[in-house]
């Protein structure tokens, strides 16, 4: 096998291994904004993620930065990618059902599609088109959501959400465009600039000193190292590995590992419908991902 089919297995078993960890961060993020402010938990989240990607890069004595052309689509990603897609999921859970919400989250790859469509002129065959609305399909069974609940949040809650599925598309293909740079570094600066734009917005609202709980520093620990940092070196290793609509689809297998995440630490259970659903999130994200793959190394030429 190639170089380049191997990382792209390393890609896939990355970006499974990161779902898991997004699964867990809904438990913890809703732990957090008991004592944090939407803002204040992702600054935190934030600049503890790039001190941890800081001290990696001092390690590795990279000294690497930012070419000058290339800082408005960096300032662009931290924007859309650190900053307006978390406020717009950390606020959405105050108005909407976690279950409502990360079904709106699943189509963040029905729009990446459209967007590769209409923007970049790019097909997607009808095994694509099918896999994703079987995807979705699959996460209505996983959460077993009541489609009565749909009209019983805020009308704000919705388009909050919405938003978060902008913003996240919007990131996936600004990030594509920085694909010369090393993951970490990418990573790295990434946070370190949304931190320096969130910073004047979050200091005023972070708990004095006296406030802090250990329950409150580990679930900030947990996601600044292993959420920020970790994370997002996974998924911008995957963006340039595999592509923004492969590594998109991912994130429709999150309402698996959340349901998987209630039983461990919430004690809620996993109904007989709910595993027929992850069936069908794991089957149809493996077709999009696939047939996804086979239609760019075609546009490619490999």
């Amino acid at each position: 096998m190639s170089s380049k089919g191997n990382s792209k297995i390393k890609a896939h078993i990355l970006m499974i291994f990161l779902v898991m960890l997004w699964g867990f961060d809904y438990v913890v993020a809703k732990f957090g904004m008991y004592d944090l402010t939407p803002t204040s938990l992702l600054f935190m989240r934030i600049s503890i993620g790039a001190i941890v990607l800081g001290i990696v890069k001092a390690i590795r004595r990279d000294r690497s930065l930012i070419r000058k052309k290339d800082i408005p689509i960096l300032v662009a990603c931290s924007i859309f990618g650190e900053i307006l897609y978390f406020e717009c999921e950390f606020n959405a859970m105050t108005y909407l059902p976690v279950s409502l919400l990360t079904i709106l989250l699943a189509f963040v790859p029905a729009l990446s599609v459209v967007i590769e469509r209409v923007v970049f002129k790019r097909k997607a065959n009808v095994k694509i088109i099918i896999g994703i609305l079987f995807c979705i399909v699959g996460i209505v069974f996983v959460i077993g959501a009541d489609f009565s609940i749909l009209f019983e949040g805020r009308l704000i809650g919705y388009l909050i959400a919405f938003g978060a599925v902008i913003c996240w598309n919007i990131f996936n293909f600004l990030t594509a465009e920085l694909e010369e740079y090393d993951s970490i570094s990418l990573a790295f600066m990434q946070l370190f600039c949304a931190g320096l734009i969130l910073a004047p917005l979050a200091l005023h609202s972070i708990p004095s000193m006296g406030q802090w709980d250990t329950t409150l520093v580990i679930i900030v620990l947990y996601m600044g190292i292993v959420n920020a940092a970790l994370g997002f070196v996974i998924y911008v290793y995957a963006i340039k590995v595999v592509g923004p609509t492969p590594a998109a689809v991912y994130s429709d297998f999150m309402p698996v590992t959340s349901a998987i995440c209630g039983v461990i630490f919430l004690h809620e259970t996993i109904t007989p419908l709910q595993i027929i659903g992850g069936i069908i999130v794991v089957a149809a994200g493996y077709v999009v991902i696939r047939e996804k793959g086979k239609l760019d190394e075609e546009r490619l030429g490999l």
